[in-house]
């Protein structure tokens, strides 16, 4: 615990204002009731402070947790992966997901995720949006083909505003942004359809034929 506020504090100095703010506040609170509500006997007055000093350790675990995850996603925001690392840790147990790409730009590394949950089919971009364009349709076709009748939407991750004037969801706020969307399928819906789509399509990496390695190809003895 005192390495993740360590590392919070180091990547974001002004936490240290809110993990104070969540501890002290319960802790005043409590103590503000045990000694002026009437009728208070010495047991009561403990047990408010108690409660407070329990209460404010509580804030400040979920402040840190929210904080944490936060500063640890800005330290690899913008960096190839970064997605996956996030579909792979952070998402709830209705999404399906892969911390795989499901299509990649060769030149850029901009590279297109896929995920399956209650809102339907998300496909998440990462890198510059441009690069993408193509990408995103094919595999936005190729879902419709294999299930008609799912929704799909398109998230793109970024730091806020891009250059071509869109909005784009800053990492942390990824998972947030997938659930806003409507429901459309219920849990054996999304299972139905995540297993429909992992058996009918391949990621880049499995497209790659395989073969001799060259780094373990020995040469020829000379005759």
């Amino acid at each position: 615990m005192y390495q993740v506020f360590t590392m919070t504090r180091r990547a974001d100095p002004s936490s240290v204002w809110w993990f104070a703010l969540a501890f002290v506040v319960p802790v005043v609170l409590g103590v503000l009731l045990a000694l002026l509500l009437p009728g208070q006997n010495w047991l009561a007055v403990i047990l408010w402070i108690v409660a407070g000093v329990l209460l404010g350790v509580l804030l400040f675990l979920i402040v840190l947790g929210r904080l944490a995850e936060r500063a640890a996603y800005s330290q690899i925001e913008g960096q190839p992966g970064a997605v996956g690392a996030v579909l792979s840790n952070s998402l709830r147990r209705q999404w399906r997901s892969s911390e795989m790409p499901v299509a990649v730009h060769g030149r850029s590394q901009a590279a297109v995720y896929r995920a399956v949950g209650t809102p339907g089919v998300v496909l998440i971009t990462e890198g510059q949006r441009g690069n993408l364009t193509r990408q995103v349709d094919e595999e936005r076709r190729k879902v419709q083909r294999i299930v008609p009748n799912v929704p799909v939407h398109v998230v793109h991750v970024g730091t806020g505003k891009e250059s071509d004037g869109k909005d784009a969801v800053t990492l942390h706020k990824l998972p947030r942004a997938m659930n806003k969307f409507k429901k459309a399928l219920n849990r054996n819906e999304v299972l139905a359809v995540a297993n429909r789509l992992d058996s009918l399509t391949q990621s880049p990496a499995a497209s790659i034929p395989k073969g001799m390695d060259p780094m373990r190809a020995r040469a020829g003895r000379p005759r």
